[in-house]
């Protein structure tokens, strides 16, 4: 498969050796990872990166890390061209559970999120209005999040996030519990939202490997080390990466129909016995 033509430009996030430990069992070890700008000709591509591996191995310790919301027990992780430690809050979440305020309807979190980001109320009310026409979401305005379909909501949430964050996305389990339709529905969603600057910057977290090869333009893989005899060693750290834009697998259409889909499928999975 001929890749797609593109170039890689300045480090947009970079994990610098980040360990974590709950008292005494170690969660994460050494963890480093690299995002780079990538550029494409004529477009806008930002960069979207899948965090996939085993369960309980620590992916969303290691997501609360890079939004800032849990600081590392050693190790930092650095963002922007500037490489300066990552802030609280300048990291939108979107969470499996879409955390939108029930008793508010779309137009109400969403001018709330814009509000909390400190946007005056004319300010405010005009990026609303934006979001709900760039998310399609206008005619639901007025609707409350139950009366939203599971896509629907992770727009409203993915558009939440984006008024009080600026470049960087993270995003846990967004397929999980979806139909095939709203989960076709999330992943061109997530490759718009991409596309939105060129560098918007999104990891997913999940276990759908077919999803995240769909969406993402470079898979890292999460495991743990083991010591010549087959003894795990506690503490995961990203054990490869997979380079989708490389093999030519990243913003292909109909992407599902290529052999080499199946063929990264099966890589994939045959890794996750030994993670």
């Amino acid at each position: 498969m001929t890749p797609i033509p593109y170039d890689m430009r300045e480090v947009l996030l970079s994990i610098n050796h980040v360990s974590h430990s709950f008292q005494d069992r170690v969660v994460l070890r050494d963890v480093n990872g690299v995002i780079r700008n990538v550029h494409r000709d004529h477009i806008n591509q930002g960069q979207v990166v899948a965090l996939l591996g085993p369960s309980g191995l620590g992916k969303t310790t290691l997501l609360h890390v890079l939004a800032g919301l849990l600081r590392p027990s050693s190790g930092q992780v650095l963002i922007t061209e500037a490489q300066r430690p990552i802030k609280r809050g300048e990291v939108g979440v979107v969470t499996q559970e879409c955390r939108l305020f029930q008793h508010r309807t779309v137009r109400q979190n969403l001018y709330l999120a814009a509000r909390l980001a400190k946007m005056s109320r004319d300010d405010a009310k005009n990026k609303t209005a934006y979001y709900l026409d760039l998310f399609h979401m206008t005619a639901h305005a007025e609707a409350y999040p139950v009366q939203l379909s599971g896509g629907q909501r992770q727009r409203v949430a993915i558009a939440q996030q984006l008024l009080c964050s600026s470049y960087f996305l993270l995003m846990d389990e967004p397929f999980s519990g979806l139909d095939v339709n709203v989960k076709e529905e999330v992943c061109q969603l997530i490759t718009e939202v991409a596309q939105l600057d060129e560098l918007k910057t999104i990891i997913v977290v999940t276990h759908d490997t077919r999803a995240a090869i769909q969406v993402a333009d470079t898979i890292w893989l999460l495991g743990r080390d083991r010591t010549p005899a087959g003894e795990i060693i506690p503490g995961a750290r990203i054990m490869d990466e997979i380079d989708l834009k490389a093999r030519g697998l990243a913003w292909q259409p109909n992407l599902k129909q290529l052999p080499e889909f199946e063929t990264c499928v099966r890589e994939i999975e045959a890794r996750f016995k030994n993670l």
